[in-house]
């Protein structure tokens, strides 16, 4: 159920950024134009489950290549590049968008979010699949980090659709 649930929310969220990408400037109409294309590849990919294909196809190629292995080298490597990629694209996504909007600013972190958790997921990894599968006062920390960072970028759609658009000035 969870699963379903987290598939609706991706397109809620694809939906209410669609919505705001119709209204102020070029560049901001643009930017929520992609965000809302993010949070529908991101729920169809909830539905899909093609980071688990992925995964399968290079567990399938590490072992008809005789690297199976060594993989938790490559897992472990791979999680941390994603985990700094993830980190530096907020620092670097901050001070570019530090000119935007603060409820651009607020999505383009929960789009992060999103993203960097599905790599790292994707990666596999026993003791990061441990930690998420783990439970917080009933919740695991996978739907914890996920549907947050889904409702990150929703609330921040939403405020954004709260915000009075500006008249046009009088020719």
């Amino acid at each position: 159920m969870v699963g379903w649930a987290t598939a609706i929310l991706y397109l809620i969220a694809a939906g209410l950024c669609a919505a705001v990408s119709t209204r102020g400037a070029r560049g901001e109409r643009r930017f929520w134009a992609v965000v809302a294309l993010a949070m529908l590849a991101l729920g169809i990919n909830k539905q899909l489950d093609l980071q688990s294909l992925f995964t399968q196809l290079l567990r399938d190629d590490a072992l008809r290549h005789g690297w199976f292995a060594e993989r938790r080298s490559l897992q472990l490597a791979f999680i941390l590049a994603v985990a700094a990629f993830g980190a530096i694209s907020v620092l670097v996504l901050r001070r570019r968008l530090s000119v935007l909007r603060r409820n651009m600013r607020l999505a383009a972190g929960g789009v992060c979010l999103v993203y960097t958790y599905v790599l790292i997921r994707a990666a596999s990894f026993h003791h990061v699949d441990r930690f998420i599968n783990a439970a917080v006062l009933g919740a695991r920390w996978n739907w914890i980090i996920e549907i947050g960072g889904i409702l990150i970028v929703a609330i921040a759609a939403l405020r954004e659709l709260r915000v009075p658009l500006q008249e046009a000035p009088a020719p």
